[in-house]
């Protein structure tokens, strides 16, 4: 079988490794030189933690295993299962995390509740004030600035796999046959378009005015190296509020006597961070949903998680040497992972699975070889 992928992001990578494991010929287009959007623009983390029980957890479970298996092929991954904290403070945050760890499925993601003393254990660089900490072992990481190269190295190793950068896919005609802007037709017996945040033009086309699915933006930030490890990936309990996991009598309980912060309520925030490989920290997040887009960043959101991180670290942050902004595609139906939509003959789009991209991109990728009988 022939397969085109358009789009060289987690997702469409992830489609193009499935497709190529599979034993079929494969060429990703790629209208950048690499990918520049949100697969890059991530904590290039593998988060069990908070997803929605059911189909989302099953995913991301999936994703958890198959990321393990690629990490192990392609060691430039740095894939680490090294899990994840969140450290809570008072009876209304710790009654959340008392919730969470007696859900039905909390074993499943590795939950587990620890006092400070263990928490420390396990990330001594944690030296902050907090009453408990969630724990939840089946969180992972990899590096979300290099994933796509090592993952494109390994493909390059096969005959069956062509990578065409800087080329823009203007049309989509007939069974599988794609034309980019150098003039060159692709023929395919499966075409997947996994195109992102970039939702207008030919995918609006093809998929209608009505597509589910709308663009969030997010500011972040990149440190300097931490200079100790941070053995842990760490969240706030504002992650709470955020991730559907952690719904609950509780969680309502702390969202009406314990509003969130001023600025952290006015830009959606949660704090999720994550050590780079180089010892820098990457932070985040914030959610803008209303178009248009700011097209600048504001300051008050990184003075935000700089207090909250300094104050579970129990010390000054290191120099910020990145800030950026991102957008990324979600769909509007929070119980969906993601949104599969055959817009043509032979044409898949794949789109739309918001926060969850990195990961459950291998998940998502597989069940489309499934479903497609790849």
């Amino acid at each position: 079988m022939r397969v085109t992928v358009v789009g060289a992001g987690v997702v469409g990578t992830m489609h193009a490794w499935h497709a190529v494991e599979r034993g079929h010929q494969v060429v990703q287009i790629e209208r950048e030189a690499e990918a520049r959007g949100a697969s890059l623009r991530n904590f290039g983390q593998i988060w069990v933690s908070g997803r929605a029980g059911g189909e989302e957890l099953a995913a991301a479970l999936r994703a958890r295993e198959l990321w393990e298996g690629i990490g192990g092929r392609v060691p430039a991954l740095g894939f680490r299962p090294n899990g994840s904290l969140t450290p809570v403070r008072g009876p209304l945050e710790l009654a959340v995390a008392e919730a969470a760890v007696a859900r039905a499925d909390a074993a499943a993601r590795g939950y587990k509740l620890l006092t400070p003393g263990e928490a420390r254990a396990l990330n001594p660089a944690l030296r902050g004030d907090f009453t408990a900490a969630l724990y939840c072992e089946r969180d992972a990481a990899v590096e979300p600035r290099t994933a796509q190269l090592a993952l494109r190295a390994e493909l390059l190793k096969s005959p069956n796999y062509t990578f065409l950068p800087g080329r823009e896919v203007r049309d989509v005609t007939g069974a599988g046959t794609v034309r980019d802007d150098h003039g060159d037709t692709h023929h395919a017996d499966a075409v997947v378009l996994c195109t992102g945040a970039w939702l207008g033009g030919l995918v609006r086309e093809l998929a209608g005015p009505d597509l589910p699915v709308r663009r969030v933006r997010l500011q972040m930030m990149q440190t300097d190296p931490l200079g100790e490890p941070l053995t842990t990936s760490v969240a706030d309990a504002d992650s709470f509020r955020y991730y559907p996991a952690y719904a609950s009598a509780a969680l309502d309980e702390l969202n009406a006597r314990q509003p969130q912060p001023q600025t952290a309520a006015a830009h959606k925030m949660q704090l999720l961070m994550v050590q780079r490989a180089d010892g820098g920290l990457t932070i985040g997040d914030t959610h803008e949903y209303e178009h248009p887009f700011a097209f600048d960043t504001v300051e008050e959101p990184y003075e935000h998680l700089t207090g909250v991180v300094e104050s579970l670290l129990g010390r000054p942050l290191p120099r910020v040497r990145h800030r950026w902004a991102g957008v990324y595609a979600q769909c509007t139906d929070p119980g969906k992972v993601v949104h599969r939509q055959q817009v043509h003959e032979g044409v898949w789009l794949v789109t739309g699975p918001g926060g969850r991209g990195m990961t459950c991109a291998p998940a998502i990728a597989e069940t489309t070889a499934n479903e497609l009988g790849w």
